[in-house]
């Protein structure tokens, strides 16, 4: 989406080091960071030694290394948060959250929704279906507590539910910036009239890293 035609070499590179990242995570040692940190001397020199214009090659370098931060350590923190007892649960309840945040702010922004959020990134979302996604995620939090995590209390379960819902908010806005950034109506072509992949994901690569520092701190 952010590179141009011309650094198909650096797009598929990129894509093979970021995957090659999030299994490293699971190893929770310094091979993650040295992973991290030999992608990023590996993206500079490339770069430095295979640019095409000097105008834009920074610009280009950037793009790769943000997309280290924003795919694999964002969303790898899912991994992190399986290793965790109950990971599998916590898993399944950020999942839960998230799709009824999503799901309940999308029908109450259908049905009440008046007041625009944030025209310049995402001229449909509403105000209205912003607060409806948060009560959402507060339901999902509060029906994990009530099938998985009983011994916790409904006022724990209900601030999981308002930051992991305001997260995956957030993400979505995000992932909406970036495509009107780089003029794009959809992020790919792997699942044709949902606006690609990222767009399936967006709220939780925002969600999964608060969730796993949540529960460690539960």
């Amino acid at each position: 989406m952010a590179l141009p035609p011309v650094r198909r070499l650096e797009h598929y590179l990129a894509a093979l080091i970021g995957a090659a990242i999030v299994p490293c995570l699971y190893l929770q040692n310094e091979l993650a960071t040295g992973v991290f940190a030999a992608a990023t001397l590996a993206v500079a020199t490339l770069f430095l030694f295979c640019y095409r214009s000097i105008e834009t090659v920074a610009r280009d370098c950037a793009t790769v290394l943000f997309g280290f931060l924003y795919l694999p350590l964002l969303l790898g923190h899912l991994v992190l948060l399986r290793s965790l007892p109950q990971g599998r649960e916590w898993i399944f309840t950020v999942f839960l959250i998230v799709m009824l945040s999503d799901t309940i702010a999308y029908f109450v922004g259908t049905a009440i929704g008046k007041h625009r959020l944030y025209p310049a990134i995402s001229p449909k979302k509403s105000i209205e279906g912003a607060v409806g996604g948060l009560l959402g995620g507060v339901f999902g939090a509060l029906l994990a507590g009530f099938l998985w995590f009983p011994a916790l209390s409904w006022s724990i379960c209900a601030g999981i539910g308002l930051a992991l819902g305001a997260s995956g908010q957030i993400g979505d806005l995000f992932e909406s910036m970036l495509k009107r950034s780089y003029g794009v109506k959809d992020s790919g072509r792997i699942i044709p009239g949902h606006g690609g992949l990222l767009d399936r994901l967006d709220s939780l690569i925002f969600a999964f890293s608060p969730a796993y520092y949540l529960v460690l701190w539960l």
